[in-house]
């Protein structure tokens, strides 16, 4: 069986977490084989978005515990180093939009891989859990760094040490989620929408993640230098060349992510 399932379809590329009976927790093969469909993603040029979604009732329930606890299992640094880390550091580094199609729940680890995404749309019926506090553990896979930064160091504090399930809908209240959609309707929402980010001028989009990397640790100065330069490369893209084009003859652009 396949621990991620991969469709494509006009520039979009679906990656789905594929152990719905533990409720897709990462064992050492799926976290693995996420990394290489990234890489393989980046590569191709076809692929101008990337959705992270999962299989059956969860999006993600982080650490599959029977595997650390194997004593022939990955340590818990090989866990961070060789599984985790490397998974945050291809979704930030991606030269695509990456979208986290949250299904349910998302804990631990799941939790922390979608808040790295580019964008994070939710079910009605998913929730967040930093469940680390449960098990004595501190937040990984990014979470430290990215969750103060969405809603707060207070918030992000109480949530990390009470382990607290946040709802999805306060979650988009607190500014963790781009959008929530009702259950039904969800699967076509989250298609539209990578339709849409797949049909944009990519290249571009790749220059503003960039910005958005870079913007977490500069001062004022250095980030406006940054603007500076990344929007002169952009102005020597074929799609500025074709989005201003477009514009002043009144028609839709035709954005190839070049």
């Amino acid at each position: 069986m396949s621990l991620i399932l991969k469709s494509a379809e006009a520039g979009v590329t679906t990656l789905t977490l594929n152990r719905p009976d533990v409720f897709n927790s990462f064992n050492r093969v799926m976290a693995l084989s996420l990394q290489q469909h990234l890489d393989d993603c980046a590569a191709d040029p076809e692929v101008r978005c990337v959705v992270i979604t999962g299989n059956g009732r969860a999006f993600c329930a982080g650490q599959d515990l029977q595997e650390v606890t194997d004593p022939n299992g990955p340590s818990l640094p090989t866990i961070l180093q060789e599984h985790y880390n490397p998974i945050i550091q291809r979704i930030r580094k991606i030269e695509k939009p990456v979208i986290a199609a949250v299904n349910g729940v998302a804990a631990g680890a799941g939790a922390n891989i979608a808040l790295a995404c580019d964008i994070v749309v939710a079910s009605e019926v998913a929730s967040f859990i930093q469940a680390f506090s449960k098990i004595g553990l501190i937040p990984d896979s990014g979470g430290t760094f990215f969750l103060p930064r969405l809603i707060g160091f207070q918030r992000a504090s109480a949530v990390m040490m009470t382990g607290d399930k946040v709802s999805a809908a306060d979650a988009l209240a607190w500014g963790m989620l781009y959008k929530v959609y009702n259950q039904e309707s969800f699967p076509m929402e989250v298609a539209a929408l990578a339709r849409q980010m797949a049909a944009m001028p990519t290249r571009g989009l790749a220059l503003t993640k960039q910005a958005l990397n870079m913007s977490m640790h500069h001062d004022l100065d250095s980030q406006l230098g940054l603007e500076d330069r990344l929007q002169t490369m952009a102005g020597e893209t074929h799609d500025y060349k074709e989005g201003v084009a477009a514009f002043l003859e009144k028609r839709k652009p035709a954005f190839k992510g070049e």
